[in-house]
């Protein structure tokens, strides 16, 4: 599951995301979503969020 839509989004969720430092080499991190930071219903590079370990970067993939 991508990222792109906020709905499919939720606290507490585990993800991986690709931080800012590294959009160039698409390297991701993983971890627990904390907050939802992007507003908008939909991005089509994904939706910000802040880990909660303080890391804030675009959702890549939705881990089940």
């Amino acid at each position: 599951m991508d990222g792109k839509l906020r709905t499919s989004i939720k606290a507490g969720q585990r993800v991986r995301i690709v931080l800012k430092q590294h959009q160039r080499t698409g390297q991701l991190t993983e971890g627990v979503v904390k907050d939802i930071l992007t507003n908008s219903p939909s991005h089509p590079h994904g939706i910000k969020v802040r880990l909660s370990d303080g890391a804030v970067g675009r959702v890549k993939e939705i881990i089940e």
